[in-house]
């Protein structure tokens, strides 16, 4: 509902428009300025926001100044932004409606690319009579969360299946974890460049999400930058968030970083939080500095988070987990609240948690292919970069994604743009990560080598300069 109130009168708003320089007066008919706006024909500027009353200043000709007061009167904040299609995928769904084909170099859905699956198996793990009687457990069906103690035994963590709690997904954990360690108006300190979900999945609780950059050397890689993070950490501070690997840019957390990070939460009674749901995804098993998970290597509350949608390229079985460690005092009260909070959802149902241990032992079929796949796609990538002056890749520890940067006079919007319109290749820009500046291009390297060879082509042949 918009309500009007007129600031000014006509002959005040005539003494501003002069000394603006602008045309005074309004001809016959009141016909106003015709610019794009909060109403037909005028310019509205946010001015100030109050609880659910938003108010406009807004220049009418002939009126002067006029003030618009918005009252949001059945829907809460947490949905207040821009939510218009973009540059980027209006063009996206023209061609689809037009019937053009894309190459999508951001297609991260392992079920879309190829890979073989057991259908058999998989559909009999689900078919399950046991999961025909309802015995709701908050923390989930013992017998699915031994299986998942006995997968990080094989990782070699051990943990108490009683420190183990099984949610739908990890978004949903995320957000049990907000409701458990923070009140509204409380922050959490995310990791950018980073997955742009963990902000909204932060605002949904009400909290504010605060991004502490991670640097990047051609040497040593990505690192966290944790002299800024540890300046960034405030009287709401509540959380470290930790993406292990990275999301996009596939760094572990190094044992330092970890060490520093176990130090900063105790001092300031922060939680930490890790999401290894790329763990499993290395480009090379064998470092000396990589951590397959954190757990069991630290002393603060710290949370570790992972699920069958990566573990097992299985998105639509809907399982994730939260593996709870740290001192035993933190993690007793913490496991108490956070199994009532379950209690009050139950998420996961009980088809899939019977599933649990026959669908783990899948996990070596499937990731060994997606493996290879990552491996296969990296080369081509490498070698079609390696001869230009102006592009360069990333080094990737793991996950799913590789980043090229390129030197041109292109900003990353117009370069995707130009790239959709003029070749049919999709790929992200790097703002959608939030990168701190333009020039770099994310890439899923899960697409059919093929179809993933021809966009890369694509992309170098619109961007990039050969060396002399």
């Amino acid at each position: 509902m918009l309500l009007f109130l007129t600031v000014y009168a006509k002959i005040f708003g005539t003494l501003i428009s002069q000394k603006l320089g602008l045309i005074s007066g309004c001809p016959e008919g009141l016909n106003t300025k015709q610019a794009p706006g909060r109403l037909p024909g005028l310019t509205a500027t946010k001015w100030l926001s109050y609880g659910r009353i938003t108010i406009y200043s807004q220049w009418d000709e002939c009126f002067g100044y006029n003030l618009l007061f918005e009252i949001t009167a059945m829907f809460s904040n947490r949905f207040d932004w821009q939510a218009q299609p973009n540059a980027l995928s209006t063009l996206l769904a023209q061609k689809k409606a037009a019937g053009q084909s894309v190459i999508d170099l951001t297609q991260s859905n392992p079920t879309r690319v190829g890979l073989a699956y057991d259908h058999e198996a998989i559909l009999a793990a689900l078919s399950q009579a046991a999961a025909l009687v309802y015995e709701p457990d908050a923390r989930g069906w013992p017998g699915a969360r031994r299986a998942i103690a006995e997968y990080y035994q094989e990782k070699g963590c051990a943990i108490d299946p009683e420190k183990l709690f099984l949610t739908a997904s990890t978004s949903e954990a995320y957000g049990l974890l907000f409701k458990l360690l923070a009140d509204g108006g409380d922050e959490v300190l995310i990791p950018s460049p980073g997955y742009p979900l963990l902000a909204y999945l932060a605002r949904f609780e009400g909290l504010q999400a605060v991004a502490y950059p991670l640097r990047y050397d051609p040497e040593q890689g990505w690192q966290i930058d944790l002299d800024l993070l540890e300046a960034l950490i405030a009287p709401k501070t509540r959380a470290i968030l930790v993406v292990s690997p990275n999301n996009p840019t596939g760094s572990y957390v190094k044992p330092k970083e970890l060490s520093i990070l176990d130090e900063l939460c105790r001092r300031h009674d922060l939680a930490l939080v890790v999401d290894e749901v790329f763990a499993d995804f290395a480009a090379d098993p064998s470092a000396s500095n990589r951590l397959g998970s954190v757990l069991g290597r630290t002393q603060c509350l710290t949370f570790v988070l992972n699920g069958f949608s990566k573990v097992l390229a299985l998105p639509q079985i809907k399982l994730g987990w939260i593996a709870m460690a740290g001192q035993a005092r933190l993690t007793l009260e913490a496991g108490h609240r956070l199994e009532s909070l379950l209690d009050f959802y139950l998420p996961v149902s009980a088809p899939v948690q019977y599933a649990v241990a026959p669908l783990l032992g899948l996990r070596p079929a499937i990731q060994s292919q997606i493996i290879q796949r990552l491996q296969d796609n990296e080369q081509i990538l490498r070698a079609q970069v390696a001869g230009l002056s102006n592009s360069r890749l990333l080094r990737r520890e793991g996950g799913w994604y590789a980043i090229i940067e390129v030197a041109d006079h292109l900003g990353d919007e117009e370069r995707v743009i130009q790239l959709l319109a003029q070749a049919n290749t999709l790929v992200h820009p790097g703002f959608f990560y939030d990168f701190h500046r333009d020039g770099f291009l994310v890439l899923s390297l899960l697409p059919e080598p093929s179809t993933f060879q021809t966009g890369v082509l694509n992309i170098l042949q619109a961007f990039g300069k050969q060396s002399a």
